[in-house]
């Protein structure tokens, strides 16, 4: 998820690339998995926000 090489770069600033299945097109059960895994992902990234402050 996101623009790889074509989003510009700022120095200092932190990226996250996250690898996910695209879920048009594919059955409801494929899409609730997305959605879990993009939930977890946010958890897990506010947390380390939270830590490196």
């Amino acid at each position: 998820m996101g623009c790889g090489d074509a989003c510009p770069v700022f120095p200092g600033k932190r990226y996250e690339d996250w690898k996910l299945t695209d879920p048009a097109g594919q059955p409801i059960e494929v899409v609730r998995q997305v959605r879990d895994e993009i939930r977890s992902r946010v958890v897990e990234l506010l947390a380390s926000i939270e830590r490196d402050r």
